[in-house]
Formats: C-alpha cells, sequence, structure tokens
C-alpha cells in the first residue's frame, strides 16, 4: 500500500526515507499515535483504531484525538510531552511518574471514557519526544496498554485488605489512613471535618449472656445499620475496634453531624436485638461521640480524642445517646471516671 493509500498516516508528513519506521509504526501490535510540533496527529494506526473505535480518517491532521478518550477537552499525555508541561502530570493522570523526562519521556496511568466505546478503560501510556540529527523536537509518539482488567483485580484486592473480616466495614488501618487523607483535604478545600466514634453499649454483657456467636451476629448487624444509614459516597464507616466503630464525615458542619449520629443511633435501637443484660435498655443500643473541626488544620489524632471524650461523656450521661465535643475541650479526668463506671 502507498503512502497515499494509506488511511493512518498523513501523507504530507512523510518523507521516503522514514518509509520503513513509519510503515512499522502503522503494523505495531501496540496502540500507538504520533503528535506533529503544531499538535495535529500525523499517525494513528491500526491498532489505536481497534482500542479507541475511532478510525484514523476521523483524526488525521486534526487535534481532535482528546475525543478517542475525554467526554471533555483535556490534555493527552502526549499533549505534555509536547510543551514540556511535566508539572501537570500528577495533576490529570493517576500513577504519573517520569523516567528521563527530556530524554526518553513519561508515563502515567488513567481512567478513560472511550466515548466511541462506549465504555471507560484503564491505560498505560507512555510518551516520548522524537528528535532530528539537530536535536530538534519534530514529533512525540504515544503509546496505548489496557490494563483494565489488572486495575479491577489490583482495586478488589485492596478493597479485600481494607475491608474487616467480621463486619464488612472499613477496617482500622484504612480508618487511618483515611482520616489523615480527609484532614489535608479539609485544609486544601478549606471545608469542616466531623467525626463520629461509636461504641455498643453493655456489649460485654451481651457476650458473657448469649455467646460469642451471636455476639459476632449482633456486630455485623450493628454494622449494616450503620452503612445504611450513611448516603452520601464520601461518608466512611470503619470497625475501630472490638466494639467500637468510627465514621468520617467530610465537609459535615455542627448540626448535619448530630444528625447522622442520632440517625445512627435511632437505626441501631430499631434492629430490636434483644439484650436481657443491658443496663440501659431491653434492646442493644449505641453511645455515640461526635466532633468537628470547622477550622481546617487540626490533627487527626485530636480529632479522634476529641470524639472519644464525647463518647465518654455520652456513657456517663448514661448511654444510647449523642454528645458532641468541642475540639478544644480536655476531660482526662471524665475519661477516668468514665473507666471506673465502666469496670
Amino acid at each position: 500500500m502507498s503512502n497515499s493509500q494509506n488511511p493512518c498516516i498523513t501523507p504530507v508528513l512523510q518523507p521516503k526515507e522514514h518509509g520503513f519506521a513509519i510503515s512499522l509504526m502503522e503494523h505495531l501490535v501496540v496502540p500507538t499515535f504520533v503528535l506533529g510540533v503544531d499538535s495535529r496527529v500525523i499517525i494513528w494506526n491500526k491498532a489505536c483504531e481497534r482500542l479507541t473505535g475511532v478510525s484514523a480518517e476521523d483524526v488525521l491532521g486534526t487535534g481532535e484525538y482528546w475525543r478517542a478518550f475525554y467526554d471533555e477537552q483535556r490534555p493527552c499525555l502526549a499533549d505534555l510531552v509536547l510543551t514540556q508541561r511535566y508539572d501537570e502530570i500528577s495533576k490529570l493522570y493517576a500513577n504519573g511518574g517520569s523516567f528521563g523526562v527530556s530524554d526518553f519521556g513519561v508515563s502515567a496511568e488513567n481512567w478513560c471514557v472511550m466515548p466511541a466505546l462506549g465504555k471507560r478503560l484503564y491505560l498505560a501510556i507512555d510518551a516520548g519526544p522524537i528528535y532530528d540529527e539537530e536535536g530538534r523536537l519534530i514529533a512525540v509518539v504515544e503509546t496505548l496498554r489496557d490494563i483494565t482488567s489488572q486495575k479491577q483485580n489490583q482495586n478488589q484486592l485492596e478493597n479485600l485488605a481494607a475491608r474487616d473480616g467480621l463486619t464488612g466495614l472499613m477496617n482500622r488501618r484504612f480508618f487511618d489512613e483515611q482520616l489523615i487523607k480527609e484532614a489535608k483535604n479539609a485544609v486544601r478545600l478549606r471545608h469542616p471535618l466531623a467525626l463520629l466514634m461509636i461504641d455498643i453499649d453493655c456489649f460485654k454483657l451481651y457476650n458473657d449472656r448469649y455467646g460469642h456467636q451471636p455476639g459476632d451476629e449482633c456486630l455485623r448487624a450493628v454494622a449494616q445499620a450503620i452503612a445504611g444509614t450513611l448516603w452520601r459516597p464520601g461518608d466512611i464507616a470503619a470497625r475501630y475496634g472490638g466494639e467500637e466503630f468510627a465514621v468520617i464525615l467530610p465537609d459535615t458542619m455542627p448540626s448535619g453531624t448530630m444528625l447522622v449520629a442520632e440517625r445512627i443511633r435511632a437505626a441501631v435501637e430499631a434492629l430490636r436485638i434483644v439484650h436481657v443484660d443491658s443496663l440501659v435498655s431491653d434492646r442493644v443500643t449505641l453511645s455515640i461521640g461526635a466532633t468537628i473541626s470547622v477550622n481546617p488544620g487540626v490533627a487527626p489524632s485530636r480529632l479522634v480524642r476529641s470524639a472519644d471524650e464525647a463518647l465518654y461523656r455520652a456513657k456517663a450521661e448514661g448511654r444510647n445517646r449523642s454528645v458532641m465535643s468541642k475540639i478544644d475541650e480536655p476531660s482526662i479526668r471524665l475519661r477516668k471516671e468514665v473507666r471506673a463506671l465502666s469496670a
């Protein structure tokens, strides 16, 4: 096939001395496209057509190649290499990492919506500059690999590793990591951050009466009730340890925090799990300590301590209730008093 008949290559940009290299790139099994210095596509190989569902005819000689990957216009990795905007890679791509940026190129990973295919793919992307004999940049080549299955498997494994085996909620390690992340987000966005610490009232007496297997069933039922009350995707429920749970509520004000706390408390009470030895009720109940940082910059450990202090107050005041603690309110003496009360 002559260059003029090849639909994947712009004819005017095919010097005869580069014919073999161009033909080789055209038939590579790796999806590949090349941008000229004017940010227009000069090569869009057949593998790239198969991966994206977009024909070479639709993009050759244009700067519209982004439409193959995204619904809205944004730079592809090749664009950032072409214009040397390397500082934008970490903002636009997941797991972006450079390896000899100026000489070899960059690599990154990203979810792409693939409009022509009607599905999302997770792509591993490499983009590298091409120079002429005088060292002038003449093009950028980008190669793509579909690693969607690997990413989904990785996400599943990470999800399993982050979950508590008994209750299905997120585990303590995930909670600790996420609280640090949300605290940083609160500073960056200048949003409040709320935290609930939740404890099942008189759970040791429940286990003593009914045994550990019913105790585990009780923990699972409570966990499901807690999770079922959280409606926003960013809210996170975790098993903090034993019969204690924690809930992170990003961008939530005091009134909303107490609303969620009371909704959780009422949902567990509505389960009507019989607890004849409870010192509070004839059914399983919760005590909940709430705190909130309206001023960004409070350390995650201080948030936990403040919510913990509120939890101890809820127990001291009779259990089966939600209590809000001010972030700067010390209560070491109260903690000691409640521990003595619970002993």
